[in-house]
């Protein structure tokens, strides 16, 4: 069968349309979504991309079996601390990828194409994989054992079977992309047709499968472009926390959309249209769901409740100063504070009220470009688990 004929092995691409629970649920991720980005200023959400992308990355790495403690994130993203056990140390290098890759995306640095697009889709490979370590560049062959080395950026070039999923081959590559590129291009969309086939690039990706490996990091990070490029997502919550929180079910629903139609009332393309229709749901479903999580941890009074019961019990220890926690309320409410007021915001004399924003900024919880440019809000590890209960699983 040449390459052409047999794009239609993952048909249909889209959901059928009309299927009312997938647009109510993506105009209601619309609007959940357009709320979150007004609970805060603008640079106090700026400030969180930080830990967003940091908790994207801890999940979307957990989800293939990669647990990376996020002490150890943040120590290899402000400090360079690798850790001497290689293993460990090869980890935090593939967080620190994920992270740069997504900020690359966050910031608007990325290629400037579709996020469907072949040139895409290699682009983040490459961005990904070229930060790797030389360890974590190699790939075995289950069934005959040989190891092949992976080339950022790069097609695969041979046959590979995933679970009971065999995906095309090699050589069909380019044909299947095209279609998917084609299938998925916003211009062809209506905004919530964009929202509502979501699930649906996620999955097709994935059964194409066209790298030997990291296909699952660069679908998430796919999707997390596509969802800022459709005006749904930010980076103020992570789709790949929720997918993690539910990760046997997100695997399951990704095998069962690669079966086959079920019979003739499940639509007429080779895979079954109605177990696409479900991990659409489920897609969808598990972003409203972290949209909402992400909302209550933001909503300024109870954010600010625990910011102020957690810098309190900081000051009762001695590990920081009286007038610390106007100076963080002030950041967080206004989205900075003024040097010169520090003094007025702290209740104390312009040298104490100086060592107060010293101590704060050498410990983390604020930051600044320069000596003299605002203070800004800023989230370590220490405060994290305080302020965002439930951000990262206890252990």
């Amino acid at each position: 069968m040449k390459a052409t004929d047999s794009i239609t092995l993952m048909e249909p691409m889209l959901p059928p349309d009309g299927e009312s629970r997938l647009e109510d649920l993506a105009i209601d991720m619309a609007t959940k979504a357009s709320g979150l980005a007004s609970q805060l200023p603008l640079t106090v959400r700026r400030g969180m991309g930080d830990l967003v992308r940091s908790m994207n990355c801890y999940y979307s790495n957990l989800i293939e079996g990669h647990d990376t403690h996020p002490r150890d994130i943040e120590r290899a993203l402000n400090h360079a601390d690798y850790s001497t056990d290689a293993q460990k140390r090869a980890l935090q290098l593939e967080a620190v990828a994920h992270i740069e890759v997504q900020r690359l995306i966050d910031h608007h640095e990325d290629l400037q194409a579709e996020a469907t697009s072949i040139d895409y889709l290699v682009w983040l490979h490459r961005e990904f994989c070229q930060r790797l370590p030389e360890e974590l560049l190699w790939v075995q062959n289950p069934d005959t054992g040989e190891r092949l080395r992976m080339i950022p950026g790069e097609l695969r070039t041979g046959w590979m079977q995933v679970g009971r999923h065999i995906p095309p081959d090699a050589e069909g590559l380019p044909c299947f992309l095209n279609r998917f590129a084609a299938a998925y291009d916003r211009k062809r969309l209506s905004k919530v047709r964009q929202i509502v086939t979501l699930g649906a690039a996620h999955h097709r990706l994935l059964w194409i499968h066209p790298f030997y490996d990291c296909n699952g990091r660069v679908a998430r990070l796919m999707s997390h472009a596509s969802l800022q490029r459709c005006g749904v997502g930010s980076s103020l919550w992570s789709a790949a926390r929720g997918l993690a929180r539910n990760v046997k079910d997100y695997k399951a629903l990704l095998m069962a959309a690669d079966e086959p139609r079920r019979g003739d009332l499940d639509g007429r393309g080779t895979l079954s249209t109605q177990a696409l229709i479900t991990f659409c749901e489920f897609f969808l479903t598990i972003c409203i769901d972290q949209i909402d999580f992400m909302a209550s941890l933001l909503e300024p009074s109870g954010l600010l409740r625990r910011i102020r019961l957690h810098i309190e019990e900081e000051v009762q220890m001695g590990n920081l100063h009286k007038g610390s926690f106007p100076i963080l309320r002030e950041a967080l409410l206004t989205g900075e504070a003024q040097r010169g007021r520090a003094g007025e915001i702290t209740g104390y004399g312009e040298r104490m009220a100086r060592n107060v924003v010293s101590d704060l900024l050498r410990k983390g919880y604020l930051k600044s470009d320069t000596t003299r440019s605002p203070l800004l809000l800023s989230f370590p590890i220490d405060a994290v688990e305080r302020w965002f209960p439930r951000l990262y699983p206890t252990t």
